[in-house]
């Protein structure tokens, strides 16, 4: 495993080829222009040449630009890795990885992490992403030590027809409850999060101890199918707390078909729910059980909602809805037009349509309760 670098050999000779390949520790301290923290970004990308690009360009524009950009090339068969190293980029290539994004990043990390100091900082996100100018200077600023891990608010970028600008809608309801909440999160999500050296190399060691979910002396747990909300309560069992400043805003890709978003949002609750069993019941898990009784809550009452409006079907060959549905469905109205006032008139006027934001409600979470009886019955998983 190598960290490359990106001038490509101008012949095939032997002695040259090699100029390619930087030990780590050498090529951090050429990072290094002061005794001052660095912060390396990772990149971890499988197949991404078309969006890679962006994402690298998007670290080098930040009022307070990385040390040093690395791409995790993750059994790669197009062109990330030249993409990478054309925009200015280093590469690290996977080794006989078969754990996806939490093997690859082990892999990176164990060759980054004993090179760096505590007051180092490594910046986590996804090929898809692209990082608004204060990302990094502002959650660099946040990042203390008790604080895990500084993540992003994100919003969704063009494309995907319909079922993308639901999902920018509900990108757009999250950054809002973010930002009520202060910074407050669940979850420091995959698309960035900038955390210590120090405290990555902390969880390492509690995993290896036994402390937390994992079993080996590696950052990410591979056995997960969401390694970053995992990632979010081994911090938290650890007594880090964790954050979203306002400022560290970013864009990522939306699913551009119901079949996509059904398999992304299946794996991303399915995984939720079983980071929970492994964790148990404790302290920091009591409140995520409690939302997820919540969800659980909520899809009985939406089902009794539509039983009682086919119910009311069938026997009066028409909808009568009893007051207290109406009452109901009229919240319901007010707080989809409210929630997206963000993202401008338009919206509202879709969010105030029911049937546009109820069909995407109810998709969610029938995708919920097969996540629920998936993760019950210990079903065989796909990514």
């Amino acid at each position: 495993m190598s960290l490359h670098t990106w001038e490509e050999p101008q012949n095939t000779q032997l002695t040259r080829a090699n100029e390619r390949f930087a030990p780590t520790a050498s090529l951090i301290q050429s990072a290094r222009p002061t005794t001052s923290g660095i912060v390396i970004a990772l990149i971890p990308a499988h197949n991404e040449e078309g969006q890679i690009g962006g994402a690298i360009r998007s670290l080098q524009e930040q009022d307070a630009p990385p040390d040093l950009v690395v791409v995790c090339a993750d059994n790669c068969t197009d062109g990330t890795a030249l993409e990478a190293v054309e925009a200015g980029a280093y590469v690290f290539e996977t080794v006989t990885n078969e754990h996806k994004k939490a093997g690859a990043l082990n892999q990176a990390l164990a060759e980054l992490l004993p090179e760096l100091a505590d007051t180092d900082a490594v910046l986590v996100m996804d090929a898809d992403s692209v990082l608004a100018p204060t990302f990094v200077s502002i959650a660099r600023a946040h990042l203390r030590s008790d604080v895990g891990g500084v993540g992003g608010v994100f919003t969704g970028r063009p494309g995907g027809g319909f079922v993308g600008m639901l999902q920018r809608n509900e990108y757009a309801r999250y950054a809002r409850d973010v930002t009520r909440q202060k910074g407050k999160v669940l979850v420091l999500t995959g698309t960035a999060t900038l955390f210590s050296a120090g405290t990555l190399r902390h969880v390492a060691w509690a995993r290896s101890e036994g402390l937390l979910p994992g079993g080996s002396l590696q950052v990410y747990d591979t056995a997960v199918l969401t390694e970053d909300n995992e990632l979010t309560l081994a911090l938290l069992h650890l007594g880090y707390t964790v954050t979203s400043p306002e400022g560290c805003r970013l864009t990522t890709e939306v699913m551009e078909s119901w079949g996509d978003l059904y398999r992304q949002r299946l794996r991303w609750k399915r995984g939720a729910i079983e980071n929970l069993f492994d964790y148990g019941l404790t302290r920091v898990t009591v409140r995520y059980w409690l939302r997820q009784l919540m969800t659980l809550l909520g899809i009985v009452v939406t089902l009794a909602y539509l039983v009682s409006l086919g119910v009311s079907l069938a026997a009066d060959g028409a909808i009568q809805v009893h007051p207290l549905w109406m009452a109901v469905t009229g919240i319901f109205i007010a707080e989809r037009v409210v929630t997206v006032r963000s993202r401008g008139a338009l919206q509202m006027l879709f969010a105030a349509v029911l049937l546009v934001e109820m069909t995407f409600d109810v998709f969610l979470q029938l995708v919920h309760a097969r996540a629920i009886w998936d993760s019950v019955r210990r079903t065989e998983r796909g990514w």
